[in-house]
């Protein structure tokens, strides 16, 4: 195993290893590990950004749903009219149902398209205000790497570490304290 291939491998388990240096005294390094969506979920920061996420999301439901809704009831009154009405009448009903849903599906793409830029200038902005305070916490304590757990839905480069190294809870408060 050579030397890159060493250190990769006690970034990868975590926690304070010896690394032999050619020439010089074997040196501490110090690894952490964080969880970047616990941060966003517990800081206080964090807590009010999802929560303005989710009434916005919220927001373009409600709207989607009345289109719906209303989808519903135009299809309902098509139904119950159909037989009293004449072939071009039934046409003109079909085309303006026709132009409705066609809007409502315009609609749905759009709010969902909003919905997922705001997503992403959310986590953009919130990624660097995290990893501020992940680097002043590791500067702070000594730490030579601090590492993000991930998630289940994302690549995890950390499969293991100990329940000792992870600086979680330091980083809220820090977060916290950067971001009122």
């Amino acid at each position: 195993m050579n030397a890159r291939t060493y250190v990769v491998a006690v970034l990868l388990v975590g926690g304070a290893v010896p690394v032999g240096v050619e020439g010089s005294a074997a040196e501490r390094l110090k690894v952490g590990v964080i969880s970047q969506q616990e941060v966003m979920e517990k800081s206080k920061a964090g807590k009010r950004a999802l929560e303005t996420m989710k009434e916005f999301a919220a927001s373009r439901q409600r709207i989607i749903a009345a289109d719906d809704e209303e989808l519903k009831s135009l299809e309902r009154d098509l139904k119950a009219q159909e037989s009293g009405l004449s072939e071009a009448a039934k046409r003109e009903k079909a085309e303006q149902f026709r132009v409705k849903f066609e809007n409502y599906q315009k609609r749905l793409g759009d709010f969902n398209r909003e919905v997922q830029a705001k997503q992403k200038e959310l986590f953009d902005e919130y990624s660097k205000k995290i990893d501020d305070a992940t680097a002043a916490v590791g500067e702070r304590e000594g730490y030579t790497a601090v590492l993000d757990l991930g998630s289940p839905t994302q690549l995890r480069a950390v499969i293991y570490s100990n329940p000792a190294v992870n600086l979680t809870g330091e980083v809220v408060k820090e977060f916290d304290k950067r971001n009122k």
